[in-house]
């Protein structure tokens, strides 16, 4: 380690999960979390759009697979699989970048916990709260629907905030950069004219 160093750099299959394969492991996650995305809005628009009942209204795969709406672990599972991928993708970022990168992990993390107070009710085979169903904390005063529409909205935006940033570093940030995504971006950087 060298003298003055904190901390030494991470090695392994996290280091080139941040370093060479930044860009594929991103696109991955990113398509994930907008196909879930989509899911909420097909199901908010079911509701506010085309005027279905509620427990009808279970998005697109919902329609083929019902029981992935009334599953608390897939539920559950998701909300640990954006937490996961968000503190796993989180050392590729600097900077700015960085920053909002660790505000989609925090609001992820505390989405995580309204899963899993739901996830505990429905094994467990209580409710809290003096609900008639599993109901979260924020739930007592959002529905659901509108809830997890709002939570995957609320960790979407600063993630894609990140996502920019990091394409677009500055000087700074560019030279703290190891990874495989700002490579191919700082590509766009004009080149300096010859006087």
């Amino acid at each position: 380690m060298v003298s003055g160093s904190a901390v030494a750099p991470p090695s392994g299959p996290i280091a080139r999960i941040n370093g060479s394969h930044h860009r594929a492991a991103l696109n991955l996650y990113l398509f994930v979390v907008i196909a879930h995305w989509a899911e909420h809005l097909v199901q908010a628009y079911q509701i506010w759009v085309l005027g279905m009942p509620r427990p009808q209204a279970r998005g697109v795969l919902g329609q083929f697979f019902p029981w992935l709406v009334t599953s608390e672990w897939l539920h559950y599972g998701y909300a640990l699989v954006m937490l996961v991928g968000l503190f796993l993708l989180r050392p590729g970022f600097v900077g700015r970048a960085r920053t909002w990168w660790t505000v989609a992990l925090v609001i992820q993390f505390w989405h995580h916990i309204e899963h899993l107070l739901l996830l505990v009710q429905a094994q467990a085979g209580v409710t809290f709260f003096g609900a008639a169903q599993p109901t979260s904390v924020v739930q007592l005063v959002l529905a659901r629907v509108e809830l997890h529409l709002f939570y995957n909205s609320v960790v979407f935006i600063p993630m894609m905030i990140a996502m920019y940033l990091h394409l677009r570093p500055n000087r700074a940030e560019l030279a703290a950069t190891t990874c495989s995504c700002v490579a191919r971006s700082s590509s766009r950087e004009p080149a300096p004219s010859a006087a």
